[in-house]
């Protein structure tokens, strides 16, 4: 149930019990929840109980709210139990539920901003530096366990052009595009980074030379098929793996870009994997 409650979302001006507690940061204990009277500013919603066969009856819910004031969400308890019988919430433990839950919204609010800081601002992809720190995390996994490790650098061609003719912003139209298909269609585990300026590096873990081959001609035709706004774009790609190509990190990001120069010199809008 918990999933699925998850998926629903948080709409702060219905008279909801969380969106209460998210717009006022106070915290409500109540034995019954179809027991509210009318005239408070909240009321629950019996259509979550009614699709998930469930009764809610006794509720706790307080507020995610950090050191600054900041509310980040809200927790709920839902249904206390005394063996089998539901019963009302001790106020006595209200106060030490807020404090677990402040620290859980520190929790939050630092796992947010680390997450920031190891994103590309334009494309919303991971930037260089996640590049760097997971590059060595794979090349250790690849080592332990003699996994394949494969890496495609991805450039878009001709992008000074994109540019010249159609200003800077199509340009950044352009790279959002190409990193949200780089996500649609990478796995779930491909890590995909914006490399620097109009490069893309995706790490593919646990993934051989065949298979890196394979996903960087998919990409490359997604991309060349993509409407884009300016028109027609493609992009070049080179891939490395290992241990075909070296026996360090260094030595494959090396290896892919020495690919990627070589797809360019061969006339573009290819992918490239010696």
């Amino acid at each position: 149930m918990r999933r699925r409650l998850q998926e629903q979302p948080l709409h702060l001006r219905e008279l909801s019990l969380a969106g209460h507690v998210a717009l006022t940061g106070d915290i409500l204990n109540l034995h019954d929840t179809y027991m509210i009277p009318p005239d408070r500013p909240y009321a629950f919603d019996s259509r979550v109980d009614a699709r998930l066969n469930y009764r809610t009856q006794s509720l706790l819910v307080v507020p995610l709210q950090d050191p600054t004031g900041n509310i980040l969400g809200v927790l709920e308890l839902i249904n206390a139990q005394d063996r089998a019988q539901t019963v009302p919430f001790d106020s006595q433990y209200e106060s030490l539920v807020r404090s677990l839950a402040s620290q859980a919204a520190v929790a939050i609010r630092n796992a947010r901003l680390e997450d920031l800081s190891f994103k590309d601002a334009l494309t919303d992809v991971y930037n260089r530096r996640y590049f760097t720190i997971r590059m060595e995390e794979e090349f250790k996994r690849h080592t332990r366990f003699h996994e394949p490790l494969s890496l495609t650098i991805l450039d878009v061609d001709h992008f000074k052009d994109v540019n010249d003719r159609f200003g800077h912003r199509a340009g950044d139209e352009a790279l959002r595009d190409i990193a949200r298909l780089l996500l649609k269609h990478s796995r779930s585990f491909s890590v995909v980074t914006r490399y620097g300026g109009d490069e893309f590096a995706i790490i593919l873990v646990n993934t051989a030379k065949p298979g890196a081959v394979t996903y960087g001609e998919r990409i490359r035709s997604v991309v060349e098929q993509h409407p884009f706004r300016h028109g027609a774009t493609t992009v070049s790609l080179g891939v490395a793996c290992l241990p075909e190509h070296g026996s360090s990190a260094e030595d494959l990001i090396v290896a892919a870009d020495r690919a990627l120069y070589e797809a360019k010199r061969l006339g573009r809008n290819r992918v490239s994997a010696p």
